[in-house]
């Protein structure tokens, strides 16, 4: 039989859940509790976050109507409800974050580059230790110099323990630590954490990319805007002399 306090927890989590538009579920796995509560204060009004036992977050999810995300409750999990659209949530979360040394048997989230430069080390056991996961290194001056940029670990590789002592010695921080986004439901749909995973950065690239293309189509067409009439006026007079010297008229 269901205990009274379980069924209780989930009716208040359900009726958590419905009073949010974006409904969403983060990955506590390695979050230390002094980020988790930080975090948690920094989202203010944008977003609450309930932490509670797998089985209740799934039963409150199916209970407000949600059922969608429970495919994705998975692991250490906590529920993010909020008032912002899903993309404002990930930039959020995506701020943050805090850079941490890498520990063996981490995943790399990213390509982790080793660039070429002087380092601190001083010549001695150190430079066997980053040869070894093949960073190319050698000494100049009594220090240890890395020979060129060395990508030593990709994406979605697990990060070993010849290769995390290595990264130590360089005090690089390769993992960051932060709530994952898994999955966020909105207005009945669902969207995986890995499709909205795109940066501030990312989006005013394409959005110059966007500028680009579309100034250089008007330019084609010879469509007149304010931004492009200038180049349209240099464009015509050079066609114009062109052809006034394929004619004859211009020596």
């Amino acid at each position: 039989m269901v205990k009274e306090s379980k069924l209780k927890a989930v009716e208040e989590l359900a009726s958590m859940v419905k009073r949010y538009p974006v409904i969403g579920l983060v990955s506590l796995h390695k979050i230390p509790s002094s980020a988790f509560q930080r975090i948690k204060q920094e989202l203010g009004e944008n977003a609450k976050i309930k932490v509670a036992k797998k089985s209740i977050i799934v039963r409150a999810l199916e209970k407000a109507g949600v059922k969608e995300l429970c495919n994705y409750a998975q692991g250490s999990i906590a529920l993010i409800m909020s008032s912002l659209n899903p993309f404002k949530l990930l930039f959020f979360l995506q701020k943050k974050t805090s850079s941490v040394p890498a520990k063996p048997g981490d995943v790399a989230e990213q390509d982790i580059v080793v660039h070429a430069g002087p380092t601190e080390l001083a010549a001695g056991p150190a430079i066997s230790t980053l040869t070894k996961v093949k960073i190319p290194a050698k000494i100049e001056g009594g220090k240890i110099v890395i020979q060129k940029d060395a990508v030593v670990c990709k994406k979605g590789e697990v990060i070993s323990e010849d290769l995390a002592a290595a990264l130590n010695l360089l005090k690089m921080e390769p993992m960051k630590i932060g709530l994952k986004l898994l999955a966020v439901w909105e207005d009945g749909k669902v969207y995986h954490g890995e499709a909205l995973e795109i940066t501030e950065e990312n989006v005013l690239e394409d959005l110059q990319q966007a500028h680009a293309k579309a100034f250089a189509l008007s330019v084609e067409m010879c469509y007149p805007t304010k931004e492009n009439i200038e180049m349209l006026i240099q464009k015509a007079y050079m066609n114009a002399k062109a052809l006034a010297q394929e004619v004859g008229e211009v020596k």
